[in-house]
């Protein structure tokens, strides 16, 4: 049971529109996939007051299918992928709400800024520039292991460079979300100050990755 004021977003990607309508059914509204294609498939056939959030690494050349369709973009992972969402949204008369996707974990593997690129992104203003894109908050993900006190110290991490950026910045407005904590992690994240997780083990079961 999430305490109050978390979000929970429903990791449905690798899982059929199916089993997406039945937790829709069970009240849950906020639901994250991870491919383009796949989001748009699920778009067409389930109802359309579903929240999708896209929490996947977003290649530029599918920014254009995606926008209009998202209630949040998760994932926003360089300045390159920032301004061609903004720039893609202002075309399409649209606001596209993102978080900054954050790397602290110890794989290389993983997509996101490091915490003082983001900082300077900030101390830059750069953020001004952006005509129909609003930045929501930060995301994360904890290394992957075993070391709980590990995990704790990114999510501790991830919190703290939103609060930092909210120092540089303050007249950010509705700059505050903490995407962070899955299946395995969210009672950690939560502790650490998240206030959107994202689960879908714990929710669907084990993926299916050969649909």
């Amino acid at each position: 049971m999430l305490p109050p004021g978390v979000e929970l977003c429903a990791v449905s990607k690798f899982h059929p529109a199916e089993a997406v309508k039945e937790a829709y059914d069970a009240g849950q509204r906020i639901f994250g996939e991870s491919r383009v294609q796949e989001l748009l498939e699920k778009v067409k056939v389930l109802p359309p007051d579903i929240k999708w959030h896209f929490i996947g690494h977003l290649q530029t050349n599918k920014v254009r299918q995606l926008i209009g369709l998202t209630s949040l973009i998760e994932s926003v992972d360089s300045i390159r992928l920032l301004e061609l969402i903004d720039k893609e949204s202002e075309r399409a008369g649209v606001t596209t709400r993102v978080l900054m996707q954050l790397h602290v974990a110890r794989e290389e593997t993983k997509f996101g800024f490091y915490p003082e690129e983001l900082l300077e992104y900030f101390s830059s203003r750069k953020f001004e520039n952006l005509k129909a894109t609003h930045i929501c908050g930060v995301m994360g993900m904890a290394s992957n292991t075993d070391d709980m006190n590990r995990v704790r110290e990114d999510f501790r991490q991830i919190a703290a460079t939103k609060e930092e950026i909210l120092k540089i910045a303050p007249d950010l407005i509705g700059f505050d979300i903490v995407s962070m904590g899955m299946s395995g992690d969210w009672q950690i994240a939560v502790e650490e100050g998240a206030n959107l997780v994202r689960i879908g083990t714990a929710i669907f079961g084990v993926r299916n990755y050969c649909q």
